[in-house]
């Protein structure tokens, strides 16, 4: 049947989620960093998701679709209830908690690292030491930073997202060290960051990108963005992708 559903522009979409979270139906996920349609039948077409998009990738379209299934939406619902209620080991939670629908980086979570005890907490502190900041540029947010600028020159540059240097321990040491950096939050700033660090790649001598990401999916509007960026600039530079896990370790490396 021909009906009215969501069309998602993949180019417009930064990943943010919002969309997700919106839908009462289910009917989006974010899929590689991007929002998705997940199932046609899914979707009711009242368009919910509409007005809360930053970017206006969300549109109405009326082609041949499924009809909406309210019994489909109800089982797949559930599932997602019984899915995160095995998430955090509590199979008592299904009944008590709604199931979450938006994006996965924004789903609460209590992280307890490996041999964190009760008895290690309530230790007496160790004597404080000092770490050196590997910080060598100002200001770091994407938004903020200029397009030319000294430090740029002959720079390796690190494009990281903003929660990395707080879940990675050793950040300043194994990433930010002898780097220039760009922080964002594709989640947060309504901005293409595609355009801005093509501008920076173009007008400057960069030896080398690195992409610095959490796992969650909205962190992929990042990752895109400075890919991006790297095509547009018509340059060939060497960079590779990092993915930080939400309890702080290292997952992947992708050169």
């Amino acid at each position: 049947m021909v009906r009215r559903v969501i069309h998602i522009d993949q180019e417009k979409c930064n990943g943010c989620g919002i969309c997700a979270n919106a839908c009462h139906e289910g009917a989006i996920g974010i899929v590689d960093g991007k929002a998705q349609l997940l199932r046609d039948d899914y979707c009711d077409g009242l368009g919910d998701c509409l007005p809360t998009c930053p970017t206006g990738a969300i549109t109405f379209v009326e082609r041949e679709a499924a009809a909406y299934d309210e019994e489909a939406v109800r089982a797949h619902m559930e599932r997602r209830k019984q899915e995160q209620a095995v998430g955090h080991g509590n199979a008592h939670q299904a009944e008590a908690a709604p199931a979450f629908t938006g994006c996965p980086g924004s789903r609460a979570r209590q992280i307890v690292h490996e041999g964190e005890t009760d008895a290690v907490q309530n230790e007496t502190p160790a004597a404080p030491f000092h770490l050196q900041s590997q910080l060598t540029n100002w200001p770091v947010q994407i938004k903020l930073a200029p397009v030319r600028a000294p430090y740029f020159n002959n720079a390796r540059l690190l494009i990281a997202a903003d929660c990395t240097a707080y879940a990675y321990a050793n950040f300043h040491q194994e990433f930010l060290k002898g780097k220039v950096a760009l922080i964002g939050c594709p989640k947060l700033d309504d901005v293409d960051y595609s355009e801005k660090l093509t501008e920076i790649i173009k007008s400057n001598e960069i030896q080398s990108v690195t992409i610095v990401r959490m796992e969650v999916p909205c962190c992929g509007g990042l990752q895109n963005a400075a890919i991006r960026a790297l095509q547009n600039s018509g340059k060939f530079i060497p960079w590779q992708v990092v993915t930080i896990s939400v309890d702080g370790k290292l997952l992947d490396q992708a050169f």
